[in-house]
């Protein structure tokens, strides 16, 4: 073939290679991950204190009598049952005490038997006219006498059977050991404390405010709590005890911040954070990495929960911050914002949410 032929086939086969690559599609790209969080709460307007994760109900629980502790049955962190048992007296006296009651309830029942026919008998020769009315009276307040007698002597079997019953010390509801206060071999008196159940149901988180945050706190506010173990993840708390009198010695005041829903993760014991706003609304803030503008209108991109696509909202900002910014208005506090590569991404995007340690993250479960 000529140099002048090869040189006018040369554009029809390019021409033709381009038509080629046009019918065939792009390949599609494939989700992408995006690192994900919540909104927080602005720190510049909030103070946070340490807490503990505590029982809503934390009996201390003793013997009704005193005694030597003979066994211990249960130990701290151990979950117990309603009505199980936790400790044992030694039994011997108040079984004594409990024998010495029978035998005076059949010397009382006894009693009243031979008071009961002596009045019969005196009855009958009264009506002869063979005795006085006095003797027949007396006869009868002697009868009287051993009934009230029977009836002391019952009840002081009773009381007595009781006694022999709280010999054992045993679980007011279901919960959890968490102070053990008395051993084996030691010798208790009534009341003294021997274990604190920490009740099954509701959780709450113990903190100590300074003397200068009590004017930032009332019964019935709302605060947010975050855990240590789950930092990032707000729960909704509400003050629920305020101590009126300072500690003698920290010179801290006691507080109790229930928690408002029942979540399956808080354990006891368990290291918190409460957040209290200093003044009225606290604005949430976001990462400036998730934040980007366009002409001027800042905007996040928000991601669906149910179908992980991209959604750019929207969002009114304060002042920047080192770290992060105030959003006013646009967000909640359960929306999940990319807070990293916000400048790939697309409107209606589906994207693969991970945390900032590369873990899935399902937005679904956690709304």
């Amino acid at each position: 073939m000529s140099r002048h032929a090869l040189s006018r086939l040369a554009p029809l086969c390019l021409a033709l290679s381009l038509v080629a690559c046009s019918d065939t599609q792009a390949p599609q790209p494939g989700i992408r991950p995006a690192m994900v969080a919540q909104p927080q709460l602005a720190a510049e307007q909030v103070d946070s204190y340490p807490g503990e994760i505590r029982a809503r109900l934390e009996p201390e629980l003793a013997f009704r009598i005193g005694g030597k502790v003979t066994r211990r049955l249960v130990e701290v962190g151990q979950r117990v049952d309603k009505d199980a048992p936790l400790a044992e007296l030694d039994p011997q006296d108040v079984r004594l005490q409990l024998d010495a009651s029978r035998a005076q309830l059949q010397s009382a029942e006894s009693n009243l038997q031979l008071a009961r026919a002596e009045r019969d008998r005196y009855r009958t020769l009264q009506q002869r006219g063979m005795i006085s009315k006095s003797l027949a009276d007396n006869a009868e307040n002697t009868y009287r006498a051993a009934e009230a007698r029977l009836r002391q002597v019952r009840a002081e079997l009773n009381v007595a059977d009781n006694q022999a019953g709280y010999a054992v010390l045993k679980a007011p509801q279901s919960g959890v050991i968490v102070q053990r206060r008395a051993e084996v071999g030691q010798v208790v008196a009534a009341g003294q404390t021997v274990f604190v159940l920490a009740a099954d149901g509701e959780r709450e988180v113990a903190i100590d405010l300074p003397e200068q945050a009590i004017g930032n706190l009332a019964i019935g506010q709302e605060v947010a709590v975050e855990l240590w173990s789950q930092p990032g993840q707000q729960l909704a708390g509400r003050v629920r005890e305020l101590s009126p009198a300072a500690d003698s010695r920290s010179r801290t005041y006691a507080a109790r911040i229930a928690l408002q829903q029942s979540y399956a993760q808080v354990e006891l014991g368990q290291s918190a954070r409460v957040f209290i706003a200093r003044n009225g609304d606290v604005p949430l803030a976001v990462p400036l990495s998730a934040l980007s503008a366009e002409q001027g209108q800042p905007y996040v991109w928000v991601v669906d929960p149910q179908t992980s696509k991209l959604k750019r909202t929207s969002v009114r900002v304060g002042a920047y911050g080192e770290k992060s910014v105030p959003v006013l208005d646009g967000l909640t506090a359960s929306d999940w914002v990319v807070v990293a590569g916000v400048q790939v991404l697309l409107d209606g995007q589906q994207v693969r949410p991970v945390d900032r340690q590369n873990r899935a993250v399902d937005l679904a479960a956690k709304e």
